[in-house]
């Protein structure tokens, strides 16, 4: 048995002396596992490391064997976001979510045509959060857990959505929302079909998508949210903070 495709490094931990136990995602054979000899290794360490593009080999003897890797590099992603700490954070997050959420050996290549868009465009950094909240949602939409933003679910009204319901996600306006406004997640204007203007708006989309991935994906497992998840949102709500502090015209970054 044995496939050869472009695939996301994931993950790598240690096995043995100078292996790994590596995790990729391609877009035919979804998440897979499997022995990268010597991935442990000074020469090879580099390869392995959480958002790389390879291409990549896997072996066994029977399907539902480990089998094992052997791998040559077509994007250095995690190099290319090493001197950026948004950038490697939205990294990190996005390799752990799927690799935490995704269930194994099933194709979802939707979410992997997503991930080698967000790892070769991360360098731009900021930038990219839309895009990250965006491939969150197809991930929830992939597993089961879509969203329903296209009207509001008091009133059926398509304008003015402003909120999400954390128990329906389903969408609801601003008018709609009345007393219960307090206890739903607000919906950034980027997924109501405007754009991402403030940092404001990305914090809210994480928090949106955070919600559902916390209760109905990783939930479901009985794990918490992956922690470079949780680190990537404590990092933009501060963005956030700093911005709605900030004087206007101030010129602080």
């Amino acid at each position: 048995m044995d496939w050869d495709a472009p695939a996301i490094v994931l993950d790598a931990r240690p096995f043995g002396e100078g292996d790994a136990i590596a995790t990729v995602m391609t877009e035919a054979h979804g998440l897979h596992r499997g022995l990268a000899r010597g991935g442990g290794s000074r020469a090879q360490a580099a390869l392995w490391q959480p958002g790389n593009l390879a291409q990549v080999r896997w072996v066994a003897r029977l399907s539902d064997q480990l089998g094992s890797f052997s791998a040559e590099m077509i994007h250095a992603g995690a190099a290319s976001v090493m001197d950026d700490a948004l950038a490697l954070a939205m990294l990190s997050s996005v390799c752990a979510v799927a690799e935490g959420a995704l269930p194994e050996r099933e194709p979802h290549p939707r979410v992997f045509r997503g991930l080698v868009h967000l790892v070769a465009h991360l360098p731009l950094g900021a930038a990219m959060l839309k895009d990250l909240v965006l491939w969150e949602t197809a991930l929830l939409a992939d597993l089961g857990y879509g969203l329903d933003l296209t009207s509001c679910a008091i009133s059926g009204e398509t304008a003015g959505l402003a909120y999400v319901s954390p128990r329906t996600g389903r969408a609801v306006t601003d008018a709609a929302a009345g007393a219960w406004q307090s206890r739903l997640l607000r919906l950034p204007g980027f997924l109501a079909g405007g754009d991402a203007a403030e940092a404001s708006d990305w914090r809210d989309g994480l928090a949106l998508t955070g919600h559902f991935l916390a209760r109905d994906v990783f939930g479901a497992q009985h794990r918490p949210l992956p922690r470079a998840r949780q680190m990537l949102y404590d990092r933009v709500a501060a963005r956030a903070d700093e911005s709605s502090t900030t004087p206007e015209g101030s010129n602080a970054g």
